[in-house]
């Protein structure tokens, strides 16, 4: 056995080989090769029934995917409360609307005595002092605010004063 490969190349392919030896030989040969054969086609037939199983788990898979949903019940409408109000115009009617006619040259009517023209002319007046306006308004309880150099603001005590009123 620990001869070298050359010699035991010799052994096995001699003549001077016992029959025995050749036959055992040949024989294990022979089940090494049917073992790698077997092997080869259990591999084979493995690969191709993982195949087909994984095409299978894929159609499957692809099958429940597409199966039509059932529509769900219709639910009764809702009622959504509008936010805004609809506006829809339409043309006034000819009765409605307003217009203006000229007046017949008879019923023109202007007289001279009537008419009174005003002019006014620049200067005529005078601004008072703060005292003068107080003198104004003292049956009315008043304030003078003043809001800077030359802003002041005349506040009633009675808010119904602010609006005005008759100063005889």
């Amino acid at each position: 056995m620990n001869d070298s490969p050359e010699k035991l190349l010799d052994d096995v392919l001699t003549e001077a080989a016992t029959a025995d030896f050749r036959d055992a030989m040949l024989g294990e040969t022979l089940r090494l090769v049917r073992r790698h054969r077997r092997q080869r086609q259990m591999r084979r037939v493995l690969a191709l029934l993982i195949a087909v199983g994984l095409c299978g788990i894929f159609i499957w898979q692809k099958n429940l995917t597409q199966k039509p949903i059932a529509p769900a019940p219709a639910s009764p409408a809702k009622v959504v409360k509008k936010n805004y109000k609809l506006v829809e115009t339409k043309p006034l009617p000819a009765s409605d609307t307003v217009t203006t006619q000229p007046l017949a040259s008879k019923k023109l009517v202007a007289s001279a005595a009537a008419v009174t023209i005003v002019q006014s002319r620049s200067g005529n007046y005078r601004v008072i002092n703060d005292d003068e306006l107080l003198a104004l308004v003292a049956s009315h309880p008043a304030v003078l605010i003043r809001t800077g150099p030359h802003s002041e603001e005349l506040v009633f005590a009675n808010p119904k004063d602010q609006s005005g009123f008759p100063l005889n």
